[in-house]
Protein backbone atom coordinates (compact mmCIF):
# COMPACT_ATOMS: atom_id res chain seq x y z
CA UNK A 1 0.00 0.00 0.00
CA UNK A 2 3.12 1.86 0.49
CA UNK A 3 3.52 4.80 -2.26
CA UNK A 4 6.67 6.28 -1.11
CA UNK A 5 10.09 5.07 -2.25
CA UNK A 6 11.64 2.94 0.15
CA UNK A 7 14.61 4.70 1.82
CA UNK A 8 18.09 2.67 3.40
CA UNK A 9 16.85 0.87 6.36
CA UNK A 10 19.66 2.43 8.58
CA UNK A 11 18.16 6.06 7.96
CA UNK A 12 15.01 4.88 8.99
CA UNK A 13 15.97 3.13 12.06
CA UNK A 14 18.04 6.09 13.81
CA UNK A 15 16.48 8.64 12.21
CA UNK A 16 13.10 7.27 13.90
CA UNK A 17 14.90 6.60 17.00
CA UNK A 18 16.26 10.23 16.92
CA UNK A 19 12.49 11.86 16.16
CA UNK A 20 11.15 10.10 19.19
CA UNK A 21 13.94 10.92 21.45
CA UNK A 22 13.41 14.97 20.02
CA UNK A 23 9.96 14.79 20.44
CA UNK A 24 10.07 13.70 23.99
CA UNK A 25 12.66 16.21 25.28
CA UNK A 26 12.33 19.53 27.01
CA UNK A 27 11.80 21.50 23.52
CA UNK A 28 8.73 20.26 23.08
CA UNK A 29 5.94 22.81 23.09
CA UNK A 30 7.40 25.02 25.31
CA UNK A 31 8.41 29.01 25.66
CA UNK A 32 11.37 28.28 27.74
CA UNK A 33 13.96 31.62 27.16
CA UNK A 34 17.00 30.72 25.23
CA UNK A 35 19.99 32.96 26.43
CA UNK A 36 23.42 32.84 25.27
CA UNK A 37 26.07 34.10 27.90
CA UNK A 38 29.56 33.60 28.85
CA UNK A 39 29.03 33.30 32.28
CA UNK A 40 29.92 29.58 32.77
CA UNK A 41 31.80 27.49 35.16
CA UNK A 42 34.60 25.12 33.27
CA UNK A 43 33.26 22.29 31.14
CA UNK A 44 29.41 23.58 31.29
CA UNK A 45 27.68 22.80 28.62
CA UNK A 46 23.96 24.18 29.88
CA UNK A 47 21.93 25.69 32.41
CA UNK A 48 18.78 25.22 33.65
CA UNK A 49 17.53 27.37 35.90
CA UNK A 50 20.09 26.91 38.73
CA UNK A 51 20.89 23.42 37.48
CA UNK A 52 24.12 22.48 35.08
CA UNK A 53 25.35 20.18 32.57
CA UNK A 54 28.88 19.25 31.52
CA UNK A 55 30.84 17.94 29.27
CA UNK A 56 31.22 14.58 30.97
CA UNK A 57 27.54 13.89 31.16
CA UNK A 58 27.44 14.08 27.25
CA UNK A 59 30.39 12.17 26.95
CA UNK A 60 29.28 9.39 28.62
CA UNK A 61 25.53 9.61 26.70
CA UNK A 62 27.62 10.03 23.76
CA UNK A 63 30.21 7.47 23.90
CA UNK A 64 28.03 4.63 25.25
CA UNK A 65 25.26 5.10 22.38
CA UNK A 66 27.06 5.82 19.48
CA UNK A 67 29.63 2.48 20.30
CA UNK A 68 26.39 0.39 20.26
CA UNK A 69 25.14 1.86 16.33
CA UNK A 70 28.75 1.31 15.51
CA UNK A 71 28.69 -2.13 16.49
CA UNK A 72 25.62 -2.49 14.13
CA UNK A 73 25.93 0.12 11.63
CA UNK A 74 29.65 0.69 11.64
CA UNK A 75 31.11 4.04 12.27
CA UNK A 76 30.55 5.50 8.74
CA UNK A 77 26.52 5.72 9.38
CA UNK A 78 27.26 9.22 11.37
CA UNK A 79 28.54 10.94 8.15
CA UNK A 80 24.92 10.16 6.64
CA UNK A 81 23.57 13.46 5.41
CA UNK A 82 20.46 14.70 6.96
CA UNK A 83 18.77 17.89 7.19
CA UNK A 84 21.63 20.09 5.80
CA UNK A 85 24.29 18.51 8.75
CA UNK A 86 25.33 15.15 9.12
CA UNK A 87 23.46 12.31 11.51
CA UNK A 88 26.37 12.48 14.01
CA UNK A 89 25.50 16.14 14.78
CA UNK A 90 21.96 15.53 14.53
CA UNK A 91 22.37 12.64 17.64
CA UNK A 92 24.63 15.06 19.48
CA UNK A 93 21.03 17.10 19.36
CA UNK A 94 18.85 14.44 20.44
CA UNK A 95 21.53 13.63 23.58
CA UNK A 96 21.53 17.56 24.46
CA UNK A 97 17.40 17.31 24.17
CA UNK A 98 17.32 14.13 26.49
CA UNK A 99 20.12 15.87 29.22
CA UNK A 100 18.05 18.87 29.35
CA UNK A 101 15.06 16.87 30.07
CA UNK A 102 16.80 14.69 32.80
CA UNK A 103 17.69 18.16 34.38
CA UNK A 104 14.58 19.26 33.88
CA UNK A 105 12.86 16.37 35.92
CA UNK A 106 15.00 16.87 38.39
CA UNK A 107 13.91 20.42 38.63
CA UNK A 108 10.48 19.10 39.10
CA UNK A 109 11.60 16.43 41.54
CA UNK A 110 13.02 19.21 43.94
CA UNK A 111 9.84 21.38 43.59
CA UNK A 112 7.84 18.47 44.83
CA UNK A 113 10.24 17.43 47.33
CA UNK A 114 10.51 14.06 45.59
CA UNK A 115 13.38 11.24 46.52
CA UNK A 116 15.26 8.37 45.78
CA UNK A 117 14.97 5.94 48.58
CA UNK A 118 17.32 5.00 50.52
CA UNK A 119 17.73 1.79 48.91
CA UNK A 120 17.65 3.00 45.08
CA UNK A 121 20.57 5.37 46.35
CA UNK A 122 22.04 2.20 47.34
CA UNK A 123 21.84 0.67 43.81
CA UNK A 124 23.16 3.83 42.32
CA UNK A 125 25.82 3.65 44.01
CA UNK A 126 26.01 -0.24 43.30
CA UNK A 127 25.20 0.49 39.15
CA UNK A 128 28.08 3.36 39.35
CA UNK A 129 31.25 1.04 41.03
CA UNK A 130 30.54 -1.39 38.59
CA UNK A 131 30.34 0.86 35.80
CA UNK A 132 33.14 2.64 36.50
CA UNK A 133 34.92 -0.46 36.80
CA UNK A 134 34.68 -1.93 33.46
CA UNK A 135 36.33 1.33 32.17
CA UNK A 136 39.88 1.35 30.96
CA UNK A 137 41.99 4.61 31.42
CA UNK A 138 41.66 5.52 28.49
CA UNK A 139 38.09 5.42 28.24
CA UNK A 140 37.95 7.55 31.39
CA UNK A 141 39.95 9.74 29.84
CA UNK A 142 37.70 9.97 26.49
CA UNK A 143 34.85 11.16 28.71
CA UNK A 144 36.09 13.04 31.45
CA UNK A 145 35.11 11.24 34.62
CA UNK A 146 35.61 9.61 37.63
CA UNK A 147 33.00 7.23 39.85
CA UNK A 148 31.87 10.10 41.31
CA UNK A 149 30.24 11.51 37.96
CA UNK A 150 29.11 8.66 37.27
CA UNK A 151 27.52 8.17 40.28
CA UNK A 152 25.96 11.93 39.76
CA UNK A 153 24.84 10.63 36.37
CA UNK A 154 23.13 7.51 37.25
CA UNK A 155 21.43 9.83 40.25
CA UNK A 156 19.85 12.08 38.16
CA UNK A 157 18.88 9.55 35.54
CA UNK A 158 17.21 7.27 38.38
CA UNK A 159 15.54 10.51 39.74
CA UNK A 160 14.12 11.72 36.11
CA UNK A 161 12.82 7.35 35.80
CA UNK A 162 11.53 7.22 39.44
CA UNK A 163 9.50 10.41 38.87
CA UNK A 164 7.98 9.64 36.08
CA UNK A 165 7.00 6.13 37.12
CA UNK A 166 5.48 7.98 40.16
CA UNK A 167 3.42 10.58 38.16
CA UNK A 168 2.51 7.95 35.56
CA UNK A 169 1.26 4.96 38.04
CA UNK A 170 -1.23 7.58 38.64
CA UNK A 171 -2.82 7.56 35.66
CA UNK A 172 -5.67 4.70 35.04
CA UNK A 173 -6.80 4.84 31.37
CA UNK A 174 -9.15 2.64 30.69
CA UNK A 175 -9.30 0.70 26.91
CA UNK A 176 -12.16 -1.12 26.19
CA UNK A 177 -12.03 -4.66 24.17
CA UNK A 178 -12.68 -3.21 20.65
CA UNK A 179 -10.53 0.04 21.16
CA UNK A 180 -7.83 -2.40 22.08
CA UNK A 181 -8.59 -4.73 19.33
CA UNK A 182 -6.15 -5.65 16.80
CA UNK A 183 -7.80 -7.16 12.81
CA UNK A 184 -6.25 -8.85 10.31
CA UNK A 185 -7.34 -8.24 6.66
CA UNK A 186 -6.86 -9.83 3.18
CA UNK A 187 -6.25 -6.77 0.62
CA UNK A 188 -6.54 -6.80 -3.19
CA UNK A 189 -5.65 -2.76 -4.31
CA UNK A 190 -5.96 -1.00 -7.89
CA UNK A 191 -3.88 2.03 -7.76
CA UNK A 192 -4.94 5.63 -8.62
CA UNK A 193 -1.33 6.65 -8.29
CA UNK A 194 1.75 6.51 -10.52
CA UNK A 195 5.36 6.96 -10.05
CA UNK A 196 6.97 10.72 -10.81
CA UNK A 197 10.06 12.72 -11.09
CA UNK A 198 8.95 14.18 -7.04
CA UNK A 199 7.86 10.32 -6.45
CA UNK A 200 4.50 9.92 -6.95
CA UNK A 201 1.15 11.70 -8.46
CA UNK A 202 -2.42 10.97 -8.83
CA UNK A 203 -4.21 9.41 -11.72
CA UNK A 204 -5.94 11.93 -14.00
CA UNK A 205 -9.92 11.69 -14.06
CA UNK A 206 -9.94 9.01 -16.87
CA UNK A 207 -7.25 6.96 -15.38
CA UNK A 208 -9.31 6.73 -12.02
CA UNK A 209 -12.04 5.72 -13.72
CA UNK A 210 -10.60 3.08 -15.76
CA UNK A 211 -8.77 2.00 -12.30
CA UNK A 212 -12.56 2.20 -10.80
CA UNK A 213 -13.89 -0.56 -13.54
CA UNK A 214 -10.95 -2.44 -13.00
CA UNK A 215 -11.40 -3.32 -9.40
CA UNK A 216 -15.44 -3.56 -9.73
CA UNK A 217 -14.50 -6.26 -12.63
CA UNK A 218 -12.42 -7.93 -9.71
CA UNK A 219 -15.44 -7.51 -7.51
CA UNK A 220 -18.01 -8.66 -9.65
CA UNK A 221 -15.60 -12.25 -10.32
CA UNK A 222 -15.47 -12.39 -6.20
CA UNK A 223 -18.96 -12.03 -5.92
CA UNK A 224 -19.80 -14.66 -8.44
CA UNK A 225 -17.78 -17.06 -6.68
CA UNK A 226 -13.82 -16.41 -7.35
CA UNK A 227 -11.75 -17.22 -4.18
CA UNK A 228 -10.50 -14.00 -2.95
CA UNK A 229 -7.18 -15.50 -1.83
CA UNK A 230 -5.98 -16.31 -5.26
CA UNK A 231 -7.14 -12.85 -6.19
CA UNK A 232 -5.21 -11.40 -4.00
CA UNK A 233 -1.87 -13.41 -4.76
CA UNK A 234 -2.42 -12.98 -8.46
CA UNK A 235 -1.26 -9.89 -10.97
CA UNK A 236 -4.62 -8.45 -10.78
CA UNK A 237 -3.58 -7.35 -7.05
CA UNK A 238 -1.35 -4.21 -7.21
CA UNK A 239 -0.62 -4.06 -3.31
CA UNK A 240 2.74 -4.63 -1.92
CA UNK A 241 1.59 -6.88 0.46
CA UNK A 242 -1.43 -9.25 0.80
CA UNK A 243 -2.32 -9.11 4.46
CA UNK A 244 -2.30 -6.30 7.09
CA UNK A 245 -2.83 -6.63 11.00
CA UNK A 246 -3.15 -3.32 13.08
CA UNK A 247 -5.49 -1.32 15.42
CA UNK A 248 -7.46 1.60 15.24
CA UNK A 249 -5.77 4.63 14.28
CA UNK A 250 -3.25 3.30 11.89
CA UNK A 251 -4.93 3.13 8.34
CA UNK A 252 -6.82 5.53 6.70
CA UNK A 253 -10.09 6.34 8.17
CA UNK A 254 -12.65 4.65 5.32
CA UNK A 255 -10.04 1.51 5.02
CA UNK A 256 -10.44 1.65 9.04
CA UNK A 257 -13.99 1.43 9.43
CA UNK A 258 -14.75 -1.15 6.52
CA UNK A 259 -11.99 -3.74 8.18
CA UNK A 260 -13.35 -3.52 11.88
CA UNK A 261 -16.64 -3.70 10.45
CA UNK A 262 -16.15 -7.44 9.20
CA UNK A 263 -16.59 -10.46 10.78
CA UNK A 264 -14.40 -13.34 9.56
CA UNK A 265 -14.37 -14.78 5.98
CA UNK A 266 -16.69 -11.79 4.84
CA UNK A 267 -15.47 -9.68 1.99
CA UNK A 268 -15.90 -5.85 2.20
CA UNK A 269 -17.36 -3.47 -0.70
CA UNK A 270 -15.18 -1.14 -2.68
CA UNK A 271 -13.31 0.72 -0.36
CA UNK A 272 -11.36 4.29 -1.96
CA UNK A 273 -8.51 5.37 0.41
CA UNK A 274 -5.37 7.61 -1.02
CA UNK A 275 -3.74 5.00 -2.39
CA UNK A 276 -6.43 3.54 -4.66
CA UNK A 277 -9.67 1.01 -4.76
CA UNK A 278 -9.55 -1.81 -2.21
CA UNK A 279 -11.07 -5.00 -1.59
CA UNK A 280 -11.08 -6.54 1.87
CA UNK A 281 -11.57 -9.47 3.22
CA UNK A 282 -11.32 -10.45 7.24
CA UNK A 283 -9.19 -12.98 8.41
CA UNK A 284 -9.21 -12.51 11.91
CA UNK A 285 -11.67 -9.72 13.94
CA UNK A 286 -10.59 -10.32 17.35
CA UNK A 287 -7.41 -12.10 18.81
CA UNK A 288 -7.33 -11.67 22.46
CA UNK A 289 -3.38 -11.87 23.22
CA UNK A 290 -3.03 -8.99 20.16
CA UNK A 291 -5.52 -7.12 22.10
CA UNK A 292 -3.92 -7.34 25.54
CA UNK A 293 -0.29 -6.26 23.70
CA UNK A 294 -2.32 -3.29 21.92
CA UNK A 295 -3.86 -2.22 25.51
CA UNK A 296 -0.49 -2.29 27.15
CA UNK A 297 0.90 -0.22 23.80
CA UNK A 298 -2.24 2.21 24.53
CA UNK A 299 -2.24 2.74 27.77
CA UNK A 300 1.79 3.62 27.48
CA UNK A 301 0.74 6.27 24.82
CA UNK A 302 -2.18 7.27 27.45
CA UNK A 303 0.25 8.15 30.32
CA UNK A 304 2.72 9.43 28.87
CA UNK A 305 -0.04 12.05 26.94
CA UNK A 306 -0.92 12.58 30.69
CA UNK A 307 2.67 13.07 31.79
CA UNK A 308 3.30 15.79 28.75
CA UNK A 309 0.33 17.83 30.10
CA UNK A 310 2.20 18.25 33.81
CA UNK A 311 5.71 18.92 32.03
CA UNK A 312 5.35 21.24 29.44
CA UNK A 313 3.12 23.25 31.98
CA UNK A 314 6.23 23.00 33.95
CA UNK A 315 8.76 24.04 31.85
CA UNK A 316 7.79 26.70 30.02
CA UNK A 317 8.04 29.12 32.42
CA UNK A 318 12.24 28.27 32.73
CA UNK A 319 14.99 29.89 32.10
CA UNK A 320 18.14 27.93 29.89
CA UNK A 321 21.57 29.44 29.03
CA UNK A 322 23.48 27.14 26.53
CA UNK A 323 27.21 27.35 26.13
CA UNK A 324 27.16 27.31 22.06
CA UNK A 325 30.60 27.61 21.40
CA UNK A 326 31.84 25.12 23.85
CA UNK A 327 28.61 22.47 22.77
CA UNK A 328 29.72 22.91 19.11
CA UNK A 329 33.10 21.78 19.95
CA UNK A 330 32.33 18.42 21.61
CA UNK A 331 32.93 15.28 19.39
CA UNK A 332 33.44 11.70 19.99
CA UNK A 333 37.10 11.14 18.93
CA UNK A 334 37.03 7.23 18.71
CA UNK A 335 40.06 4.96 19.71
CA UNK A 336 40.39 1.44 19.07
CA UNK A 337 40.18 1.36 22.86
CA UNK A 338 37.64 3.05 23.98
CA UNK A 339 34.31 0.10 23.13
CA UNK A 340 32.37 1.03 26.28
CA UNK A 341 28.55 -0.11 25.58
CA UNK A 342 27.41 -0.92 28.79
CA UNK A 343 26.56 2.60 30.75
CA UNK A 344 22.25 1.88 30.09
CA UNK A 345 22.83 -2.17 30.57
CA UNK A 346 23.96 -1.47 33.89
CA UNK A 347 21.41 0.82 35.02
CA UNK A 348 19.01 -1.55 34.24
CA UNK A 349 20.36 -4.21 35.66
CA UNK A 350 19.68 -2.97 39.14
CA UNK A 351 16.93 -0.74 38.33
CA UNK A 352 14.19 -2.65 35.31
CA UNK A 353 13.85 -5.42 37.66
CA UNK A 354 12.03 -3.58 40.11
CA UNK A 355 10.02 -1.08 37.93
CA UNK A 356 6.90 -0.69 39.34
CA UNK A 357 8.18 -1.22 42.78
CA UNK A 358 9.49 1.43 44.28
CA UNK A 359 9.92 4.68 42.20
CA UNK A 360 10.87 7.42 45.48
CA UNK A 361 9.62 8.72 48.38
CA UNK A 362 8.52 12.53 49.21
CA UNK A 363 9.78 13.30 52.35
Amino acid sequence: MNKKRRTNRIIVLITAALMISMLQGCTKNRRTEIILTTDFEENEIFRIEDISCYVPEVMVYLVNSENQYDGIFGDRIWQIPIDGTTLENKYKETILARLAQIKVMNLMARDQDFKLSEDDILRVKSAARDYYASLNDREKETMGVDEETIYNIYYEFATADKLYHDITDKVKPQISDDDARIVTVRDILVKTYKPSARGTVSYNAAEKQEAYERIQKIKQKIDDGADFDIIAEGTENEDSKIEYSFGKGVMPREYEDAAFNLVVGEVSDIVETEYGYHILKCVSAYNPEEADKNREAMIKVKKQEAFNLIYDGYVQELNSNLNADLWKSVSYMRSPSVTTTSFFDVYDTYFVPVTGASYGTKQ
